[in-house]
Order: structure tokens, then C-alpha cells, then sequence
């Protein structure tokens, strides 16, 4: 695998205008990563896709649920960016174990929401293919309150290439979404602009094309044992 970079200090990564925790890695792949892993993911399987309304997705390390995960072995060409983000030390001694791959085309979206209790507390997010912006927002004060209805908090801009790890409050607390839109505008809501690449002008409108999401997490319940999930007969 090559590595373009050395990530020593991650604190030089904080996005520091932001609650706690978020950092972000502008070029975390090399363009040549980059092609190998959009390559292996279009290889795939047919099966190994899942289609949802607004996007198709893969999962890889098995299904996480809350009676446990049914461990499945991770590819070789995966298993390199799962240790690659280890060597960041994020998960608190734990290795990566579960990656799920989301396919995004111009236009799709995900609406506002939390990543869960499945997971240990760090979400790593590997973008390919092209940018796009994820949008924080409050959670609802009540049950009658739609996320929806209220106005983003703040917005990070993902370029393709860049790894974004989400922690504490950004994790558990606020929500996070992509707009259902054809187009971003490079605006102050951004917080971490400044850490990305000149070609992304404050003022410009940038076309998306299609972003496949590598998010990488540990999953501390699994099993090595197939569960019964479903109701007995």
C-alpha cells in the first residue's frame, strides 16, 4: 500500500473552531489509493450491494446488531486502509473491524442522524471519488420537533482523498446529513475551509459527482458464532 504521508501529531488536524472532536486529513490517500479501492469496490459482487432508496451500499466485517456482529474476514486491499487507521490510535486501544461503504450519485443524500450505540464512540470517514459537504445540526428538543426544521449548525467540506474523524460531542450529540442536492456552495457555514484544498473558493459553486464513503469503525460486540436475529418458529 502506499502512503503519501506521515500522520504524527493528530492534533495538527483539529478543527479547532468547532465543539469537540473533529479532525480532518486533506490527502489522506494518494490519487493512486484512491483508484484502488473505487477499482475493488465496482469489483465486487453484485449480492454484496445493498440498495436503499437514496443510495446502495456495502458492508464489510460482517452486520453489526445488537445481539453482536457475525465477525467476517476483511479483503487484503480493505484490510490496509483498516490498519492504516489504526496507526492513528483513535478507537482507545481498539482495532477497526467494520467498514461501511456508501455510494452516493449527484443528488443523493442521507437526512440527519447519529451513528448509534453499536460502535465505539469515533467515526472515521474515508471520502473517494468526489467531495461532499456534511451538515451538523441540533438534535430535536422533543419528539415533535423535525431535525429538518431547523437550520444547520455548521458544515464540514470532505474532499475526495480526506479523512474526517468525528468524536465526543460530534459524535453522541449533534447530527449530521447530505443535502439531497446537484451542487454545494462553498459558504461561511464551512468550518474547515480553510484546511482544504485553494481550488474550493468561498463564493463558488461546486458540482458533485459521485462520492463513494469509506466509514471505518470498531464494533466491540461480535461474535464468531451466527445469532438467530429473527423470531423463533
Amino acid at each position: 500500500m502506499e502512503t503519501n504521508r506521515n500522520f504524527n501529531s493528530m492534533q495538527d488536524y483539529a478543527v479547532t473552531n468547532v465543539e469537540p472532536t473533529a479532525f480532518y486529513l486533506s490527502e489522506f490517500l494518494s490519487v493512486k489509493e484512491e483508484q484502488c479501492i473505487l477499482s475493488n469496490i465496482y469489483s465486487a459482487p453484485k449480492p454484496k450491494w445493498t440498495q436503499l432508496s437514496n443510495r446502495r451500499l456495502q458492508n464489510w466485517g460482517g452486520i453489526p446488531h445488537n445481539k453482536g456482529m457475525i465477525a467476517e474476514t476483511i479483503p487484503h486491499w480493505l484490510q490496509n486502509y483498516l490498519d492504516k487507521i489504526n496507526n492513528l490510535n483513535l478507537m482507545g486501544g481498539n482495532k477497526p473491524n467494520h467498514v461501511l461503504v456508501n455510494e452516493y450519485t449527484p443528488g443523493q443524500g442521507i437526512l440527519p442522524h447519529l451513528d448509534g450505540s453499536l460502535f465505539y464512540p469515533t467515526i472515521t470517514t474515508i471520502s473517494v471519488g468526489s467531495h461532499i459537504v456534511l451538515k451538523f445540526w441540533e438534535p430535536p428538543l422533543n419528539a415533535n420537533e423535525n431535525a429538518l426544521e431547523l437550520k444547520p449548525v455548521f458544515s464540514f467540506l470532505l474532499e475526495p482523498r480526506s479523512l474526517l474523524v468525528l468524536q465526543n460531542k460530534l459524535f453522541h450529540h449533534y447530527l449530521h446529513s447530505i443535502e439531497e442536492i446537484k451542487e454545494d456552495v462553498i459558504d461561511d457555514s464551512i468550518s474547515n475551509l480553510h484546511m482544504c484544498s485553494d481550488q474550493y473558493k468561498k463564493g463558488s459553486t461546486v458540482v458533485r459527482g459521485t462520492r463513494v464513503s469509506l466509514t471505518i469503525r470498531h464494533v466491540p460486540k461480535t461474535t464468531a458464532f451466527k445469532i438467530n436475529i429473527g423470531s423463533k418458529r
